[in-house]
């Protein structure tokens, strides 16, 4: 699941913390995609680093439970078979388009329904202090955190997640995603036709999107 599916399951909570251990696991990777930290287990004495683990812990357990569903194995599948027409001559693979796709379409529900608000994501991450997240980072063995930092504070900054509102924008947030395994992912004809695929497969799915996140809570 992306950010903000991730967030659904946490929307209530007052910890920042454990809501930025929630989406960790996805800002590391995407700020370096080689680094590789398994702090499942680890028990440090600070309670707000625990926290983090404790979010990180519900990370691995909500994506668990769905990329194991039925739901997303039909409906990654299906955008596949239906994704894999308009990028004829593109280099990237079928099912990581299905997969990326299905997680962001899911996305733009939660926020055009109304089920997560963004600005409240931000906040959490917002209130929590670089010296704790520095403090979890070396603990799990990261010795470098620079790459990291300048990562997170750009992603802050710029608060991109507020486009995946907009139906229309997706086709780019798939691009950017797939920029950091190909240079060149998508033509311009690519991403009109892309467009049109997410936009019918996302009101097709606005009924009944919500029955993975039921699913889900109840195994969590």
């Amino acid at each position: 699941m992306n950010f903000l599916s991730h967030f659904y399951f946490d929307r209530h909570t007052t910890n920042c913390y454990h809501v930025l251990g929630t989406v960790l696991p996805d800002l590391l990777k995407n700020a370096d995609k080689h680094v590789i930290l398994r702090p499942e287990k680890l028990h440090p004495p600070n309670p707000d680093v625990n926290s983090i683990i404790a979010g990180w812990n519900k990370h691995l357990a909500v994506d668990k439970y769905f990329h194991s569903s039925e739901f997303f194995i039909f409906h990654s599948h299906e955008l596949k078979k239906q994704l894999l027409p308009a990028i004829t001559g593109s280099p990237v693979k079928p099912f990581f388009l299905g997969h990326i796709a299905l997680e962001l379409i899911i996305d733009n529900l939660l926020l055009t329904t109304g089920e997560v608000k963004v600005d409240d994501f931000y906040a959490h991450l917002a209130g929590c202090k670089t010296e704790t997240i520095d403090e979890f980072l070396t603990f799990s063995g990261l010795a470098d955190t620079a790459v990291f930092f300048k990562f997170y504070e750009n992603f802050k900054k710029s608060k991109y997640l507020h486009t995946y509102a907009e139906t229309h924008q997706i086709s780019y947030a798939l691009k950017r995603i797939c920029m950091r395994v190909w240079k060149d992912p998508f033509t311009e004809q690519h991403e009109s036709q892309m467009n049109e695929v997410l936009s019918s497969y996302r009101d097709y799915l606005l009924g009944g999107f919500m029955e993975i996140f039921d699913e889900i809570g109840s195994k969590l």
